[in-house]
């Protein structure tokens, strides 16, 4: 969808992107051309010239603000697949059912393909006796008539065959050995039959633009001969990691060295979100390393999640590597949410760059809030559902939480059951404690205006 259009159906939120992309842009040169790959500042250096560094600081948004601006970047690509190969893949193009399902009156029991009105009346006591002259064969078309007094065998599935306008269950009738099977009870018109059309008319509208296919969908667009699909391109995603004190998860760190915990959790919900991701490890807090790396990342990749180097200081760099791309734009750093404040959303080559926290809680409570979204916008689906939470309970809130005005603050909670009652109960921990957030159940938002919620609150608890 062409980004002026995006905009407007998002409403409100496209001044906000306008917003947005004037207050805190910071572009490159307009005199870049679109095949430029190579950073500014290094080819500024090749010719012998200068460009002095941007310097980073905090351009805080609203959490409103902030899903504005990543609802605001475009899908990638369509391709056409089998719909064999659609599970979880998101529909490029509306679908609408060519045919009727089911196309014809189909038996919905066992039991008895009858005149409706030959059976008014009937009960236990005083059964309507009628002559059973054969019976419908499965999958095949059903000739013979129905006429009055008569039944016919059917089996769920089975056609129902002409004259005959419902199905007694086979509980209700007793076959008498004679040729007469007896009906214990009636049956009113069209009872237990699915009728022409009835699961879908031809014409009607199967599934929108953006859906996210399950595993049932796919048999629906079987059942009515829809056998290849028009969907998004899974967004390609590059993961960077930085920084000095990062070792791999199978070296035992020294004093002030910490074990990569961030890129194996991001990996996978990248990958649960839609995402096609390549991990390209560790980048030391060095601009020219991270420059060289972002620059293969955004060859051959729709998005960059960078985890760490978010947070203003001497050895973050991670801004001025990515304002040295052509066509580059900081859209915003600085989020009033906790945790996670110093988060970066970025274009460099018109894709966007995400910059997380280092630490692990922030990071990953961030990916859920905005990386997720992120990819599931460039992977098609609506801008508008993409932040609705995918699961959520309601808790009564066991003690109280302080929070601080004009901040978003999600507090992590267990969930557990009294009395028929889910219990919210927060933790205690700070954010670069993993631990801390995988004891947890769920996240419970409290709102920018609020100063706290106080115990016995009903809350809506984000399960993970």
């Amino acid at each position: 969808m062409p980004r002026s259009r995006q905009a407007r159906s998002l409403g409100p939120a496209a001044s906000v992107i306008s917003m947005a992309r004037s207050r805190w842009s910071l572009r490159a040169s307009k005199s870049d051309t679109p095949l430029e790959t190579e950073p500014v500042a290094r080819r500024g250096r090749k010719a012998g010239l200068v460009r002095p560094a941007v310097k980073a600081f905090f351009r805080v948004v609203t959490t409103d603000e902030a899903r504005a601006a990543v609802a605001a970047f475009d899908a990638v690509a369509t391709e056409t697949i089998r719909v064999a190969d659609g599970f979880d893949r998101v529909l490029a193009r509306d679908l609408v059912a060519a045919v009727d399902l089911p196309h014809f009156n189909r038996a919905n029991m066992d039991g008895y393909a009858v005149r409706a009105q030959d059976t008014f009346g009937a009960s236990a006591s005083i059964p309507a006796y009628l002559k059973l002259v054969g019976a419908v064969e499965m999958g095949q078309e059903a000739k013979r008539s129905v006429r009055k007094g008569e039944a016919l065998r059917i089996a769920t599935g089975g056609m129902l065959p002409p004259g005959a306008d419902a199905v007694m269950m086979v509980e209700y009738v007793e076959e008498v050995g004679d040729g007469t099977v007896e009906a214990h009870r009636s049956v009113a018109p069209w009872e237990n039959v699915l009728r022409i059309g009835e699961d879908i008319a031809k014409g009607e509208p199967i599934f929108a633009r953006g859906r996210r296919l399950r595993a049932r969908d796919l048999g629906a667009l079987t059942g009515v001969g829809i056998t290849r699909v028009a969907v998004f391109r899974r967004p390609r995603v590059a993961l960077i990691s930085t920084g000095d004190e990062i070792v791999p998860p199978d070296v035992t760190p020294r004093p002030g060295q910490v074990r990569n915990i961030n890129a194996y959790s991001l990996i996978a919900m990248a990958a649960e979100a839609g995402g096609e991701v390549t991990d390209f490890g560790v980048v030391r807090d060095q601009r020219v390393g991270l420059e060289r790396v972002l620059a293969r990342a955004l060859s051959r990749h729709d998005a960059v999640l960078i985890s760490g180097g978010s947070s203003v200081g001497t050895k973050d760099i991670t801004l001025d590597a990515i304002t040295s791309f052509p066509r580059s734009e900081i859209i915003f750093h600085g989020i009033s949410v906790a945790p996670g404040k110093p988060t970066i959303l970025a274009r460099a080559l018109d894709k966007p760059v995400l910059g997380l926290p280092g630490h692990p809680q922030s990071a990953l409570v961030i990916f859920d809030l905005f990386g997720a979204p992120l990819l599931r916008v460039l992977g098609g689906e609506d801008p508008r559902s993409v932040f609705n939470p995918q699961r959520t309970v309601r808790a009564r809130l066991s003690q109280n939480i302080a929070s601080q005005e004009g901040r978003e603050d999600y507090v992590r909670v267990t969930v557990t059951e009294h009395a028929g009652q889910h219990i919210a109960a927060p933790m205690a921990g700070k954010s670069g404690a993993i631990f801390n957030l995988v004891k947890a159940d769920g996240l419970v938002c409290v709102a920018a205006s609020a100063e706290g919620l106080e115990a016995g609150t009903d809350v809506e608890v984000i399960l993970f």
